[in-house]
């Protein structure tokens, strides 16, 4: 398709988010298998998931072929991790994500894809957000430390969709997703966020009986989470229901602090031995939490796990992986 003969206006495409070819890039990983699910169960006949293997989109060749006769791209892919990961590659993270998604963006205009769903991340938002978090907060102040160079990279796609729609009518959408967590989720202790991390620490604990348990920071902390599967139906409805210039949050409305976090893990567990605390080590933002009203108002999405139940689900997920393999899975 030639961008020439292809009309990108915003008004009147909603039908196409679900129709013609819906590529989705990270279709195979954590989030992206259950977004591929949703668009399957809504009618997707023709959906493209792309893997790392045969596409590096860090190369924008790589990009023109994998958007070659989309009508949809839904653009998961990233390169991610927790705090310690974030601060032992900035650079990576800043440099990956920003030509991952920048020509992503430029060759599904290019070619006459009639929408592009940019998914972000929370950590976009300023170090001091007041709670809970506004879309309209996005730009008044400066991200968390250790999540800036991943956090402004995957910002720059909100920057570009909205200059692609005034200059080229293109209909690109951004959404700011919060921490998700579920079965399936990444237990690589190199790289994984915080609840996979505590889930993998505590239950090795127990299993060896361990009379503590150290986790960074003080747990004074608080995050928001979404459990995976409402994360893909929220993109999902988006990308059938959303023609917006505007960035929408997409989260459940409500915080927990680390320590209560730490706290429901242990007791899920059933480990019952005592949780040092290295202040030594950071934080992370202070709070996260976000106002999901957006969300609900432009395209009906409303959380419907409750955290404790996705929580137990996510746990007896990965008690199972440690049956099957114990040696290598309950490892530090």
């Amino acid at each position: 398709m030639k961008a020439g003969k292809t009309d990108h206006s915003p008004n009147g495409s909603a039908a196409a988010g679900l129709k013609g070819r819906v590529v989705v890039t990270g279709g195979g990983g954590f989030l992206g298998t259950r977004v591929v699910d949703w668009l399957r169960r809504r009618g997707a006949k023709d959906i493209v998931v792309p893997r790392s293997e045969q596409f590096d989109l860090r190369d924008r060749e790589a990009c023109r072929q994998v958007v070659d006769g989309a009508t949809t791209v839904i653009h998961l892919a990233a390169k991610v991790g927790g705090i310690g990961f974030n601060r032992e590659n900035p650079a990576t993270l800043f440099f990956d994500n920003l030509m991952m998604g920048a020509q992503l963006m430029e060759e599904a205009r290019v070619q006459g894809a009639k929408k592009f769903v940019a998914v972000g991340t929370v950590c976009a938002y300023p170090k001091f957000t007041p709670v809970p978090f506004r879309e309209d907060d996005l730009w008044n102040g400066y991200p968390e430390e250790t999540n800036a160079p991943y956090g402004l990279a995957k910002k720059m796609l909100l920057v570009q969709a909205q200059a692609y729609r005034q200059q080229y009518g293109f209909n690109a959408i951004y959404l700011l997703p919060v921490n998700l967590y579920g079965p399936g989720d990444n237990f690589d202790p190199r790289s994984s966020h915080v609840i996979p991390a505590l889930i993998r620490k505590i239950f090795a604990a127990k299993q060896r009986d361990d009379p503590t348990v150290e986790v960074w920071g003080d747990g004074s902390a608080s995050r928001e989470f979404l459990y995976v599967d409402d994360a893909a139906e929220a993109i999902g409805l988006a990308t059938e229901r959303y023609e917006g210039a505007e960035p929408v949050n997409i989260g459940a409305g409500r915080e927990i602090t680390i320590k209560d976090l730490v706290g429901t893990i242990s007791r899920l567990i059933g480990y019952r031995g005592q949780i040092q605390w290295d202040t030594t080590k950071p934080n992370g933002q202070p709070r996260r939490s976000l106002d999901v009203s957006r969300a609900e108002a432009a395209f009906g999405f409303r959380a419907r796990t409750e955290f404790e139940p996705g929580l137990r689900r996510t746990i007896e997920w990965w008690t199972a992986q440690v049956a099957a393999q114990p040696a290598a899975a309950s490892a530090r």
